[in-house]
């Protein structure tokens, strides 16, 4: 058994953060959660007629299949030409539409992940690791924009991130796993709880929540946007 005890509770419009070490069981509670493992004991609720949408830690596209970010985005299903346009506005990925989805760089294919999941109009957001292999300044981006779709488009969104002192201050609840739930609750309380510190090291000070502030805004590629 990977997983025992786990209570897992997600409510619209709050941010939950599943952190943990290598093989803690993070995968799999996802695929849980998207009903694509079946638990072995205990049960799964959801909400009657719930939309999930689901981002992955990445992509591969073969070098020889051709396809346009556009095209890569109509495929999430029943999308209208509007409803694409207001997704890719707002994901700040216009310019991307017409490249080749193997040509973009990493914080951009992760946009563009986003943008596909979130044309699933989703109640329940699920993000597994959604700033993987992007830079310090595009993930603090990243993370904001993810608050930000918290905020505007009232779903639930459950997060895997290993990036602990970023992620912590953006997220309403986070759950501490390794194969059980080691600690739970608001990330100021999690981070001084023993069992945390014992799973990733160092003093409570040294795992402050980190909170980034200033007066300008950067672009995908984390220049400053005049």
């Amino acid at each position: 058994m990977v997983l025992t005890e786990v209570d897992l509770t997600v409510h619209r419009g709050e941010i939950v953060t599943l952190i943990g070490p290598n093989g803690a069981g993070k995968s799999t509670l996802v695929k849980v959660v998207l009903g694509l493992v079946r638990p072995s004991a205990g049960k799964v609720s959801l909400q009657a007629g719930i939309r999930m949408g689901y981002m992955p830690q990445g992509l591969l596209v073969e070098p020889f299949m051709p396809m346009s970010v556009k095209r890569f985005l109509q495929l999430a299903g029943n999308t209208n030409k509007k409803e694409l346009q207001k997704v890719v506005a707002e994901l700040m990925i216009e310019h991307l539409q017409s490249s080749p989805i193997q040509a973009i760089s990493g914080g951009e294919l992760q946009r563009v992940l986003l943008a596909r999941a979130l044309l699933c109009k989703p109640d329940l957001l699920v993000l597994d690791e959604p700033v993987q292999g992007v830079d310090v300044t595009g993930q603090q981006e990243l993370y904001k924009l993810i608050m930000h779709i918290r905020d505007t488009h009232d779903c639930g969104i459950l997060m895997v991130s290993h990036d602990l002192h970023l992620v912590m201050a953006g997220t309403d609840s986070v759950i501490c796993l390794n194969k059980h739930v080691c600690c739970s609750g608001h990330p100021a309380t999690v981070r001084l709880h023993p069992e945390f510190l014992s799973l990733f090291g160092g003093e409570p000070e040294r795992l402050a929540l980190y909170e980034h502030k200033h007066n300008h805004k950067h672009d995908l590629g984390g220049g400053v946007c005049r």
